[in-house]
């Protein structure tokens, strides 16, 4: 049976979603094809009829998951995004969660289409923590809330990897994610008074 160019797009959205989920969770090496394409309910022998590649389909589902992410964190102003950042529940679900905290040390390694990717989906946190904290009007309050939003971003996704590099029931992980937590929600709550 012929399979329509509709369902084709489906099929390969499906398996783009159930990449981003499975990279996350187990990093790009964690993850071959054969066990991609039967989580996504596929063979593996269908997977070249969607990418050129693993690493084709690395980049794309960098930017899903980057796109769950900004679904996810809308409406979030800076300390909403922090708390929720730096919680426990997200720290726990790696393959529901950001794709930086989980996928940057793996990315750095990647080709140059999935560095692109986490490129243009870092700068959309960015552009989002800043949109969270003030309006874009090309003045030094904006290249301020900016350097603000780069040095948030760095140290939220920080605590994140290091919490989530101890033991599950680690009184450390939830202390690292408790201490950054505190730190972050205080700065943001100066810089917003200010």
């Amino acid at each position: 049976m012929k399979v329509t160019k509709a369902q084709m797009q489906a099929n390969r959205a499906h398996i783009v979603k159930t990449a981003s989920h499975l990279f996350r969770e187990r990093g790009y090496d964690g993850v071959g094809i054969a066990d991609l394409m039967g989580a996504a309910g596929f063979t593996h022998g269908g997977f070249y009829k969607h990418f050129g590649s693993k690493a084709d389909l690395m980049a794309e589902a960098a930017r899903c998951g980057f796109e769950q992410g900004t679904a996810k964190a809308e409406g979030f102003d800076a300390q909403a995004f922090v708390g929720y950042y730096l919680s426990r529940k997200h720290r726990d679900d790696r393959a529901d969660g950001c794709t930086v905290a989980a996928l940057s040390g793996d990315a750095a390694r990647q080709p140059e289409s999935t560095k692109e990717a986490f490129a243009a989906g870092i700068e959309s946190m960015l552009h989002g923590l800043a949109d969270g904290v003030g309006a874009q009007d090309g003045s030094g309050r904006e290249r301020n809330l900016r350097a603000q939003s780069i040095d948030t971003i760095a140290q939220v996704v920080g605590a994140l990897v290091l919490s989530r590099a101890c033991p599950d029931d680690s009184p450390l992980a939830d202390e690292i994610l408790d201490v950054c937590r505190a730190a972050v929600l205080s700065r943001t709550s100066a810089s917003a008074g200010a």
